[in-house]
């Protein structure tokens, strides 16, 4: 049983082409065993609690998700089975919740053999990423694992190109690097920080330094998308969401 750990860690995402445009924001995360429950007080599962995670918001529709029941279906249908399955997302803040993107991590024998990059835009779509190398060996931070992208992340940016996703998951650590490639232009962005144990304090002192999470997440993308508006990148409406689940 592993206990939930906080990331309190560092986001940047830099856009690259004819517009260009970089931020870097603290993010909190939680990492967590989905078949345990416990921890510290102000954080719950599948119940209300001033930090929480659960099961509906992820591993299946927005809202109706299985939770990890869902991850070790789409791991055993590729070929992994028997893997322990962690969840590494931003929890609620008082019922409150918007993911751009959490990960199932599948871990065998202490290392990485595969993810699922569960990605959500502003317009209540989701997709997932399913990422890992030939016969699941294990993945370590200089391998890069790519996929087409399909998905509607951003109305500045374009549905086409790839994905190259590097992870870097140690015992003590957690580095996480998305390239959108897309001939001249494309987005960078990466997610980084410690791995410590989940406490009360460390979920007080999050809400005071970025409070109220997952809407200040909502606020951020807004006012980015704002600034890119005014540097004049081109708007696209939201197309069709792909048919498939996981890709």
């Amino acid at each position: 049983m592993m206990p939930p750990e906080h990331i309190s860690g560092i986001t940047t995402h830099a856009r690259r082409g004819r517009v260009r445009h970089a931020f870097r924001y603290g993010v909190d995360m939680v990492l967590i065993d989905p078949e345990t429950r416990g921890g510290p007080a102000l954080f719950s599962r599948n119940r209300f609690n001033l930090s929480a995670v659960h099961d509906r918001n992820h591993g299946g529709p927005r809202g109706q998700g299985r939770g990890v029941e869902w991850a070790r279906e789409i791991f055993a249908h590729a070929g992994l089975q028997g893997a322990q399955v962690m969840l590494l997302t931003q929890p609620s803040y008082l019922g409150h919740v918007f993911n751009p993107v959490s990960f199932w991590l599948a871990m065998e024998g202490g290392e990485l053999r595969a993810v699922i990059a569960e990605v959500n835009n502003t317009f209540g779509d989701r997709h997932s990423y399913l990422c890992h190398k030939p016969g699941f060996a294990a993945i370590d931070g200089r391998d890069r694992l790519s996929a087409e992208k399909i998905f509607h992340v951003s109305p500045f940016q374009q549905v086409e190109g790839q994905y190259h996703f590097n992870f870097d998951v140690r015992a003590d650590r957690i580095a996480i690097r998305i390239l959108h490639e897309n001939g001249d232009e494309g987005v960078i962005a990466t997610l980084a920080g410690p791995r410590r144990r989940l406490t009360n304090a460390g979920i007080l002192w999050s809400g005071l330094r970025r409070p109220a999470w997952a809407l200040r997440v909502l606020v951020l993308i807004h006012w980015q998308a704002l600034r890119l508006k005014l540097k004049g990148a081109p708007f696209r409406p939201r197309p069709v969401p792909p048919q498939q689940e996981v890709s």
